[in-house]
């Protein structure tokens, strides 16, 4: 299955009707076996939890933007670790399935890019703010 293929599932169902896809092509028709919408927190829990899929944690009022950094931080590297095992015990032929690492490495991989532009962003407003004249 392509990439895009993959991603059509995802589609709202008013993209469904017919006519031309977001994605290109014709039109998608929606099977019976099609998700019908977003899964919940607690079904993606259940799933697979190897994945480390967690719900938002509510912030309190003693949390600062440090903490806030340095838990992205952990996440990220959390993740790149995870990715590393997971690539390793497939190389090594322990019991894990090839899907299983592709989504660790592409979901590490994409944390760390959310990460990145994040630093980017974050320099960008340094940079503006020591710009301004007080």
């Amino acid at each position: 299955m392509d990439p895009i293929s993959s991603f059509r599932q995802f589609l709202p169902p008013a993209a469904s009707l017919g006519g031309a896809s977001p994605l290109g092509g014709p039109g998608l028709t929606r099977g019976p076996s099609a998700p019908s919408g977003p899964i919940p927190a607690a079904e993606l829990q259940t799933l697979n939890p190897e994945f480390g899929f967690s719900a938002p944690q509510q912030t309190g009022a003693n949390s600062s933007f440090e903490n806030t950094l340095a838990n992205l931080i952990h996440g990220v590297n959390d993740k790149q670790t995870a990715a590393g095992d997971a690539v390793r015990g497939l190389t090594s032929g322990q019991n894990v399935s090839l899907h299983q690492a592709m989504l660790s490495m592409e979901e590490a991989s994409v944390s760390f890019q959310l990460m990145v532009e994040v630093r980017n962003k974050l320099l960008e407003s340094y940079q503006e703010l020591m710009r301004m004249q007080i």
